[in-house]
């Protein structure tokens, strides 16, 4: 799956690429770079439909860390 450009209900652009083999996604907003921690299979398989606003949300967690 290739990299998919959301948008959150604000106007907001989330860049949201997936890595298969690690079970982890790279969230690219503004000018920040975020990488979730390993998900499990079905986690994983459900968040890849999610949209703009509901990555929005997952970036109110402590679920992810920053990529510098």
């Amino acid at each position: 799956m290739k990299t998919r450009e959301l948008t959150t209900i604000a106007g907001g652009v989330i860049k949201v690429t997936p890595n298969n083999s690690k079970r982890t996604f790279t969230i690219r907003t503004g000018g920040a770079k975020y990488r979730t921690n390993r998900m499990d299979k079905d986690e994983f398989e459900s968040a890849k439909s999610w949209t703009g606003n509901d990555w929005s949300q997952f970036l109110k967690t402590d679920e992810y860390y920053v990529v510098r």
